[in-house]
């Protein structure tokens, strides 16, 4: 009876199979002898104090005001952000705005109020100062949307209203917050968004939201980003707008008059030119036929593009022939002792390379027992210079990594034969489990995990050989974004919790499959964690022999 139920069960999994996805007090005293008329001046001198003291006593009450607001501002957030930090840090707007209030928001209200008495506050705020996001932290935060927003392809206003997919806990950014995002961008010379983001700023300010920001400084930086950016007409009607509201406005009255000298120094070189024109424009037109039809090729699209149309759900579709040739299945590894009576949940995700997913491969204990031993241990993750060989960090790896070994943990050492036994490799030469965690804007652009032909030392200080396959856990679901892609072969697959993907990165020749080089998508909304083991060619002899041709 069991053994019909147990068919039963196993049937139901294949019939329902996935379909291949954060005051100073004034004190003075002073006594002498003086005489009547010295007297007499303090006496006046001591009105000045008490009429100067009841001002700042208001300019007191009203710092308290403003202090008060705040807190009742942070309370509220605060509470509904620790019910669930990391869905609310899933947020990128949350993420960055956490970031920016750290990093300026608390230092501006740590002036304000620096003439605590008690300085009970600012000695407990200038002891955690130290462990506050830096201005570099602010701009990699700044940086991670702006990333978000070009590979997702969303506009300013999506951005700064919160409007993102799946999101649960919404915000808002302020016109300050687009500002501050706008002059990152400015800082790095990132015209674009540059203009973007103070075009969002001034599109609220006018909307009348209040805020201490005024248009003057957003005009100024917006008029000088369109300039920047060849657009001279564009630049003009904001300069102009800057001076209808600011006419004194010195930077602005200069570009006025250079703008419009260079537009008629424009006018006249087409003039003069005359018919020469409309050829220039027919020849446009043909670039930008050729530009539509080459998108039409995903092969010719560049990396990058490929990558970030996968990010987003695009590019190849698999056609229903080669569909119908992938399958569920229960594995059990050529009758696998362990795996007999327990076969695991496999399923196909790609044809070549051949990607195969283990479903509820991992424990929810499991991957919280993984998590809790990493967290102390995430470090900004590095790559393997290919030159060098030394480890250092990547602007194209922005992740936290941790590195875990048996000893660490019992659940490590289970995690290893679980995989020993579903792959029938060898774990003694791989590498440790290693643990990352992407937040905000966390990507890995494309990479090879095996080192190919030009970097024959890659893993010489292993003496295991080259990564021969890979195995990565998924331990989380990720709301939006931070698929696994291979822009090569327009595969994608998306994060699923307690699920691993698994593929070979070596022929069984021994030769690198280069199309198998593989990303990581940016988080949009949402944490994404994951583990990986990759496995080494050393003890794979038997395991995994050598075809009878190089080509095999």
């Amino acid at each position: 009876m069991g053994v019909v139920l147990s068919r039963y069960k196993h049937t139901f999994f294949l019939l329902h199979c996935c379909d291949i996805i954060l005051w100073h007090l004034f004190a003075y005293s002073l006594f002498t002898v003086y005489s009547l008329g010295q007297m007499t001046d303090l006496l006046y001198t001591e009105k000045d104090l008490v009429t100067s003291l009841k001002d700042y006593i208001k300019a007191e009450e009203n710092k308290l005001a403003q202090i008060k607001q705040w807190a009742d501002k942070m309370d509220s957030l605060t509470a509904t952000a620790t019910k669930d930090p990391e869905g609310f840090l899933g947020h990128p707007v949350n993420a960055f705005k956490l970031v920016k209030r750290l990093n300026t928001e608390w230092g501006n209200l740590e002036s304000l109020v620096l003439s605590d008495t008690t300085d009970g506050f600012i000695s407990n705020l200038t002891i955690q100062r130290q462990y506050f996001p830096s201005d570099e932290d602010q701009t990699g935060a700044a940086k991670a949307l702006l990333r978000l927003q070009d590979t997702y392809r969303l506009d300013s206003n999506t951005i700064s209203t919160g409007d993102l997919p799946g999101v649960t806990y919404k915000s808002r950014m302020t016109a300050e917050d687009c500002f501050e995002l706008g002059k990152i961008a400015y800082t790095e010379v990132d015209y674009y968004h540059t203009e973007l983001w103070m075009a969002q700023a001034l599109r609220q300010l006018e909307e009348g939201e209040e805020s201490t920001l005024d248009k003057v400084t957003v005009l100024d930086y917006l008029s000088y980003a369109i300039y920047q950016q060849g657009e001279m007409e564009r630049a003009l009607e904001y300069t102009k707008k800057l001076l209808a509201i600011d006419p004194e406005h010195k930077r602005a009255n200069g570009n006025l008059k250079y703008f419009q000298f260079q537009l008629e120094k424009q006018k006249k070189a087409a003039d003069e030119a005359g018919t020469k024109k409309e050829p220039e424009t027919e020849k446009v037109e043909v670039k930008k036929k050729k530009k539509r039809s080459a998108k039409a090729e995903f092969k010719l699209i560049p990396e990058r593009k490929k990558y970030e149309m996968l990010c987003r759900g695009e590019g190849i579709k698999m056609t229903p022939r080669r569909q119908s040739r992938l399958f569920c299945r229960y594995y059990d590894n050529n009758h696998h002792p362990k795996l007999l009576l327990a076969p695991i949940k496999q399923q196909d995700e790609w044809d070549k390379p051949y990607i195969v997913r283990y479903l509820d491969i991992i424990s929810d204990e499991e991957v919280a027992k993984v998590k809790q031993l990493a967290k102390p241990r995430l470090r900004r993750a590095t790559i393997s210079n290919p030159i060098t060989g030394v480890l250092e960090t990547a602007h194209y790896r922005i992740s936290k990594s941790a590195w875990l070994t048996g000893y660490d943990d019992p659940v490590v050492e289970i995690i290893n034969e679980r995989i020993e036994d579903i792959t029938g490799l060898e774990m003694d030469t791989a590498e440790e489990l290693q643990v990352a965690n992407y937040g905000v804007g966390g990507q890995y652009e494309p990479h090879f995990d095996f080192g190919r032909k030009d970097e024959p030392d890659a893993f010489k200080e292993l003496g295991t050989g080259n990564r021969i396959a890979t195995w990565l856990f998924y331990m989380s679901d990720v709301l939006a974004g931070g698929a696994t892609v291979f822009p090569d072969v327009g595969a994608a697959v998306w994060p699923q919790k307690n699920s691993a993907v698994f593929w070979y990165n070596l022929f069984a020749s021994g030769e690198g499959d280069y199309s198998t080089r593989h990303a990581a998508c940016p988080v949009l909304v949402g944490n994404k964690w994951v583990s990986n083991k990759w496995i080494h060619e050393r003890g794979q002899e038997w395991r995994r022999p050598c075809g009878l041709s190089e080509s095999d």
